[in-house]
């Protein structure tokens, strides 16, 4: 077999490495860029990357990582741990200090000679660890260019994933170039991986190249390299029938031109190593067991022969194209090449080579890397020592979770469990009871975002305890943790949970400090479902274990929950002295965290949108920085979503939801981020969208809005958004005075919604319909308010809307000015009292406060408040709905360009890109050319384009209409 031409040119990706050259340019010129290389196995991804990196290496620095194959528990942080030594090396630790500043702490998390000690998981935080890899990554980048090579993503593990998710978007500056190879053909559909790939290119973060199998003419080049002499026709269609273009398997099949092609894949994968000598076999298969590039030190330990007959081997292997040497370590020139030779061997062979290795890890590492405790686990297993493999896999779950890498440390955790019945003395070896270990394992999950498999382990832990014998405190707690995976799902239950983790402990356990944790939960379930009287009581007392324990946190949160409850029941004030003592008392991040939560959800239900802001921003910073964005700071990223969006703050609203819907998290919070994206859909006018979807989650909102009174809640509001999206306002308002009628408990949420049916009741009357009844509904239900909920700003706008002076109105518009009024009252109140001036003859002023909502409008892209200011000026003529004539046409040069446009057929993106803008300032064009033409729709104002450029086809409208139905698909959704 011909030697493997290591050095010979690559063939047929000229255009493929072009587009990555034009890549580093831009990214040279200080523009962060990042590139998806993907393809099937052996198509040339990291050739190509290879053949990047050495043409460029004299003007940039690069640096690789490789993520491992580590079979399900993947090592956390796998390539990030060597891009960031190789960072350390170029720039010195002094350089790194500088660059990173106080963040060096956190990076010791991953590259330990960077902190003198083991840094302390409590003075660092992901959000430190991510910051501080960001900034060294900025900061490298003023000495050159930086090319990051992140290899075989498709083996990535979830905590990598987030950092290189961040990157993509934290990176504003500097001359970095983030390259990434993936294995298609391993990516399955939903996976972690999919999910990172499809979000990151859905947000334009991520350019993707695809490699395509070569043509004929290039199989033909590459297999007359390897044999050295021209091909015959034949022999050529043979080996590109046989390999299909895959440019490694031509190798390999060129290589056997001139014997008979072995019969499949493993045989040609074997090919070459079958012809090496039996010391060269042996180093090939040593080197077959490792997880990562092998040093020469340890190949020579672990393949113990003399060392002219180990360098006459190595040098045969690497010769025949089996091993490659990368930065003095020896790989396998392709993962499929490793794959092949450890499969072939026996079982006691691959059980003894990984017996080695585990052997090797265990007496060199120094239990500060999580990436061989990882492996070690990965050996051990393979080694068959269950054992070994137990005690390896709960350390590699200890170390991933100290390094909130929840993700890894479950899958660890999980390992651990499988290998639990196979060692007898399991307890001991481990040093955790099997109890303790699933109590452990469940918060690690939930943590991951992952509440089913924590409820299944919590099921598990409960089913194997035997109440007489069980510690009571631990039996408790494994109910207590039952019963908050159950309400994280959703699902009703909890309440019973709490209240017989409450019954464990009666008589048998005096511990203050746990009966007020259980309590505080039976106390917010309670609240939560809507039962308030029940929920304060229970929080009173839980607030007085919590004092004779000492415990400041518990303490604060009682009072957090007194302070919903007393604020939900119409005591606002009593409710904000109760908060301010929950956040005095609040000492660790949980009691912190649920007093932000909760006091910022209070603020907006209360129209305080910018203090509810400012809170969550801060909360979400916090959630950030003690590892639970995923949890609580999904529910942070919804408190603040929801005040925003009422302040109009929708382009801002749409990146936050960009971001959670891509993200793991649990069930009910998915729940909180749904609503929102409802009520930005129908914000819109996408309300087909916005149906679809409450169509799809409605099944899950009404099974949790049995125990969760806000879900409840939510469910009215996303029927209201879509039915008002729709036009449909009768259908709005059978919503909310079925909400009237229900014998459920009153909450805070009712008031936006009573405010939100003014806007309604306006609307019908003005369109003539009989709204009496509905007035009056809504007038008394809001005057059954506690005193302290009446007589503010919304009562005046409310009011005005109900019973429409011009006095009223006009007081109305002054108050809602102010950012404690939705936004859209602002544009309502002007068309309410455009139609008042209309009435009373004063055309003038009514067209003034058109405009002025009109503009509002367009500003915060509220499609149904433009639909209706359109329609009033039309119908009043005010403004006509026909195309201006030419001389008097209202579209300035900018937006007859974007109106043009609109007529091909182009998105939002696309215009800016054709026109060098950005979508946003589209989006605002958009909105003023349907708003200036009185168009309802893109479709629309298409029409009305193409009959002005072809006069002929006014007769033809309807038909028109039909025939853009393709143009509304394409268009409607890119509306922004």
């Amino acid at each position: 077999m011909p030697p493997y031409a290591a050095s010979a040119p690559m063939v047929g990706r000229d255009a493929d490495l072009a587009q990555v050259r034009a890549l580093f340019e831009r990214a040279s010129g200080g523009i962060p860029t990042a590139l998806l290389v993907d393809g099937e196995a052996g198509i040339g991804k990291s050739r190509l990357l290879r053949e990047f990196t050495d043409e460029v290496a004299r003007r940039a620095d690069i640096h690789v990582g490789w993520c491992l194959d580590l079979g399900p528990a993947r090592s956390p942080y796998g390539p990030l741990t060597g891009i960031l030594r190789s960072l350390v090396q170029t720039l010195g630790v002094d350089g790194v200090r500088e660059a990173v500043g106080p963040g060096v702490d956190a990076l010791g998390m991953l590259v330990p000679e960077l902190a003198p000690r083991e840094t302390d998981r409590a003075s660092t935080s992901p959000e430190r660890l991510r910051d501080a890899i960001a900034s060294l990554i900025e900061g490298a980048s003023e000495r050159a260019p930086q090319v990051l090579v992140v290899e075989d993503l498709h083996w990535a593990d979830d905590s990598t994933l987030a950092i290189l998710s961040f990157l993509l978007r934290a990176l504003g500056r500097g001359r970095i170039l983030l390259l990434l190879s993936c294995r298609s053909d391993d990516v399955r559909r939903g996976d972690a991986v999919s999910r990172f790939i499809g979000e990151a290119t859905r947000a334009r973060l991520l350019e993707r190249l695809s490699l395509e199998r070569l043509g004929i003419e290039a199989v033909r080049e590459i297999a007359e390299q390897i044999t050295g002499h021209p091909l015959s026709d034949g022999a050529l269609e043979r080996i590109h029938d046989r390999a299909e273009g895959v440019p490694f398997f031509v190798e390999e099949i060129a290589g056997c031109s001139k014997g008979p092609l072995p019969d499949g894949l493993r045989d040609l994968l074997l090919a070459r190593f079958d012809r090496l000598s039996d010391d060269a076999r042996h180093v090939v298969q040593v080197a077959s067991g490792a997880e990562r590039p092998v040093s020469h030190p340890l190949l020579a330990r672990l393949a113990a022969l003399p060392d002219d007959r180990l360098d006459e081997a190595v040098r045969e292997a690497t010769r025949s194209g089996i091993l490659v040497v990368v930065d003095d370590e020896f790989r396998f020139r392709h993962a499929l090449l490793r794959e092949a030779v450890h499969d072939d061997l026996l079982p006691g062979e691959r059980s003894r080579l990984h017996r080695a290795y585990a052997e090797t890890l265990e007496s060199e590492r120094d239990d500060t890397d999580t990436a061989d405790a990882a492996a070690l686990a990965y050996h051990w297993q393979l080694a068959q020592d269950d054992r070994k493999a137990l005690i390896a896999a709960v350390d590699a779950m200890r170390h991933a979770k100290a390094r909130f890498a929840f993700a890894s440390a479950a899958r660890f955790g999980e390992l651990a469990l499988g290998l639990w019945s196979k060692v007898p003395d399991a307890a001991e070896a481990a040093a955790i009871e099997r109890l303790d270990l699933l109590l452990v394992l469940g918060s690690i999950l939930r943590n991951a975002g992952d509440a089913e498999r924590a409820l299944a382990v919590a099921n598990l832990a409960l089913s194997e305890v035997d109440p007489g014998a069980v510690d009571p405190r631990l039996h408790a707690r494994l109910l207590r943790d039952k019963a908050y995976y159950t309400m994280n799902l959703g699902r009703p239950g909890a309440i019973p949970l709490l209240q017989e983790a409450l019954s464990v402990l009666d008589g048998r356990v005096d511990d203050d400090r746990l009966r007020a944790t259980i309590l505080n939960n039976l106390a917010s379930r309670h609240m939560i479902a809507g039962d308030l009287e029940r929920g304060h009581a229970l929080a009173v007392e839980a607030g007085k274990y919590a004092e004779r324990a000492g415990s400041d946190d518990e303490a604060s949160i009682a009072a957090n929950v007194r302070a919903a409850t007393s604020a939900h029941a119409g005591d606002v004030e009593l409710g904000m002295r109760e908060y301010e003592d929950a956040r005095r008392l609040a000492r660790g991040s949980t009691a912190e965290l649920r007093y932000r939560v909760n006091y910022s959800d209070l603020l907006t239900l209360l129209g305080r949108y910018r203090e509810a802001v400012e809170l969550a921003e801060e909360g979400l910073a916090r959630s950030r920085r003690f590892g639970v964005e995923r949890t609580s700071g999904s529910v942070m990223t919804q408190n603040m979503a929801v005040p925003l969006l009422e302040l109009g703050e929708i382009e801002r609203v749409e990146e936050m939801l960009a971001r959670e819907l891509a993200q793991n998290t649990l069930r009910v919070f998915r729940m909180y981020t749904t609503m929102t994206r409802v009520r930005v859909l129908s914000w819109r006018g996408r309300h087909e969208e916005a149906a679809d979807v409450l169509s799809e989650s409605l099944p899950a909102f009404r099974e949790t809005g049995t125990v969760e009174r806000q879900i409840w809640y939510d469910i009215v509001v996303m029927t209201v958004a879509v039915a008002e999206s729709r036009g449909d306002l009768d259908g709005a308002l059978a919503a909310i005075l079925r909400m009237l009628d229900d014998d459920g408990p009153r909450t805070l949420h009712q008031r936006r919604l009573l405010l939100q049916s003014g806007w309604i009741i306006a609307s019908l009357r003005a369109s003539g319909s009989d709204v009496s009844a509905a007035m009056q509904a809504v007038r008394e239900a809001w005057e059954a308010q506690h005193p302290q909920l009446r007589r503010d700003n919304w009562e005046a706008v409310l009011f005005a809307l109900l019973d429409p002076t011009p006095a009223g109105l006009d007081d109305a518009l002054r108050v809602a000015q102010h950012d404690d009024v939705p936004v859209t009252f602002r544009g309502v109140l002007r068309l309410e009292r455009a139609r008042l001036h209309v009435r009373d003859g004063d055309r003038a002023a009514a067209s003034r406060l058109l405009d002025e909502a009109g503009e509002l409008a367009d500003r915060i892209g509220h499609a149904q408040l433009r639909r209706e200011v359109g329609e009033f000026a039309a119908s009043a003529g005010l403004r006509g709905a026909e195309h201006p004539v030419d001389g008097d046409d209202p579209l300035t040069a900018r937006e007859r360009q974007v109106l043009d446009l609109i007529a091909e057929g182009l998105s939002n993106r696309q215009i800016g890109e054709r026109l060098f803008i950005s979508v946003k300032t589209v989006s605002v064009h958009v909105s003023a050319v349907l708003r200036k033409l009185g168009a309802s729709t893109r479709t629309e104002a298409a029409v009305m384009a193409r009959r002005e450029a072809q006069p002929g086809l006014a007769g033809a409208a309807e038909g028109a209409v039909t025939a853009s139905a393709p143009l509304s698909a394409a268009g409607e959704l890119a509306v922004r």
